[in-house]
C-alpha cells in the first residue's frame, strides 16, 4: 500500500502540482506583462528600421552566407558592410528574446485562471513570426537579395507588427472590456477599409523600392536583380501609382478623422487618426523630397521609418474603432412604426 502511495506521489499528479507551484512563484502582474508586450512591439518595430539601414547602406550581402556570416566563419570580416549586417543579425537575438518573453509571459500573467487563450495565441505568433523572418532573411541572402524575398521579408514584418500590437492592446484589457464598441457601424467599416488600402500602399511601395536604385548590395559590389516590368520606365510608373494611391489614402484618412469626430467616436480613435494624418503629411513631404533628390539614402530611410509608424497607427485605429456593431433589425411596421393589431373578429349575435 505504501509503495502504491509513493508511486502516486511521484507520478503525473505530483509533476502537475510542482509546475503549478512554480507558475505561481514566477507569476507576474498584468501591469508588468503589459510592459513585456510593449517591449516586444518596440523591438519588432526597431528591427524594421535596422533592416532598412542594412539595405540602404548596401550591406545586405556584407555577410554572404547563412546562418554563418561567411562560408568559413561565423564572425564577420573587419569591414564596415559586414559589421553592419552582422550587427543587425545580433539585434535579431534581442528581438527573439523579447518575442519569447511575450509568449511565455502569457502563461505567467496573473490571474493565472481563467486562461487568456487570446493572449497565448497572439504571444505564440511572435516567436513563430521571428523564426519565419529568419528563414526568409536567410533565403534573401542565399538568393542574393532577389526582390521577391526582400519584399516578403518586409511584408511579413508588417504582419508581425499587427500581432504584436494586438497582443499589447489586449494585455491592457480584461476579456469583458474587449467587446466594447469604439464607434458606430459605418465608422468602423470606414476605418477598416482604410487599413486595407494602407496595406496596399505598403505593398506597392515595396514593389517600387524593388525597382529602385537601392538594391542592398552596393557596398559589396555584387549585382542584384531589379524589377523591370516596363524597362527603364518601371520605377517611374510604380512611383506615380504609389503616389496616387497614397494621395487617395491621405484624403480618405482626413475624411475618416472628420467622420469620427462628427459621429462621436471614442477619443482614442480620434487621437489616433489625428496622429496618422500628421504622419501622412510628413510622408508626403519626405516622399516628394526624396524623388526630387534622386532617392538619397538618408531620406529613403526616413521614408521607411515613417511608413512603418504610419502602419502601426492604422492598426491602432482599427483596434480603437472596436468590433463591428450589429445592424439593428428593422421593425415590421412602416418607417419603424409598430405593427398594426389584427382586426378583432365580429361578435356573433
Amino acid at each position: 500500500m505504501s509503495a502504491d502511495r509513493s508511486i502516486a506521489k511521484s507520478g503525473p499528479g505530483r509533476a502537475r502540482t510542482e509546475i503549478a507551484a512554480w507558475r505561481k512563484r514566477l507569476s507576474i502582474s498584468a501591469a508588468v506583462y503589459e510592459k513585456v508586450a510593449l517591449a516586444a512591439l518596440v523591438t519588432l518595430t526597431l528591427i524594421v528600421f535596422s533592416g532598412a539601414a542594412v539595405r540602404l547602406t548596401g550591406s545586405g550581402l556584407g555577410c554572404s552566407d547563412w546562418p554563418r556570416c561567411t562560408s568559413t566563419s561565423l564572425q564577420p570580416p573587419l569591414n564596415t558592410y559586414s559589421l553592419i549586417e552582422f550587427s543587425n543579425r545580433i539585434f535579431v537575438v534581442l528581438v527573439t528574446i523579447a518575442a519569447l518573453a511575450a509568449w511565455l509571459g502569457t502563461y505567467l500573467r496573473r490571474p493565472l485562471w481563467p486562461r487568456r487563450r487570446d493572449l497565448r495565441l497572439l504571444g505564440a505568433s511572435l516567436p513563430l513570426g521571428v523564426l519565419l523572418q529568419a528563414v526568409i532573411g536567410g533565403e534573401s541572402v542565399l538568393y542574393k537579395l532577389a526582390p521577391v524575398w526582400v519584399m516578403a521579408h518586409y511584408w511579413v514584418s508588417m504582419v508581425i507588427l499587427v500581432a504584436a500590437f494586438e497582443l499589447w492592446h489586449r494585455s491592457r484589457l480584461e476579456p469583458e472590456e474587449l467587446g466594447r464598441p469604439g464607434a458606430d457601424r459605418w465608422t468602423v467599416l470606414y476605418v477598416r477599409a482604410l487599413v486595407v488600402v494602407a496595406a496596399g500602399v505598403l505593398v506597392l511601395g515595396s514593389v517600387a523600392t524593388a525597382a529602385g536604385p537601392h538594391a542592398g548590395a552596393s557596398g559589396t559590389g555584387q549585382l542584384v536583380h531589379r524589377l523591370g516590368w516596363w524597362g527603364s520606365e518601371t520605377l517611374a510608373r510604380l512611383v506615380v501609382a504609389h503616389g496616387l494611391l497614397v494621395t487617395s489614402l491621405g484624403l480618405a484618412t482626413v475624411g475618416a478623422w472628420w467622420v469620427a469626430r462628427q459621429r462621436a467616436a471614442v477619443p482614442e480613435l480620434v487621437r489616433t487618426l489625428t496622429f496618422v494624418c500628421l504622419l501622412l503629411a510628413a510622408q508626403g513631404f519626405v516622399g516628394i523630397t526624396q524623388y526630387a533628390l534622386a532617392l538619397p539614402t538618408e531620406i529613403v530611410w526616413v521614408h521607411v521609418v515613417l511608413a512603418t509608424l504610419t502602419w502601426v497607427g492604422y492598426v491602432h485605429a482599427w483596434v480603437a474603432a472596436g468590433p463591428l456593431p450589429r445592424s439593428r433589425p428593422r421593425s415590421p411596421g412602416r418607417q419603424g412604426s409598430p405593427p398594426r393589431p389584427a382586426p378583432r373578429p365580429s361578435a356573433t349575435r
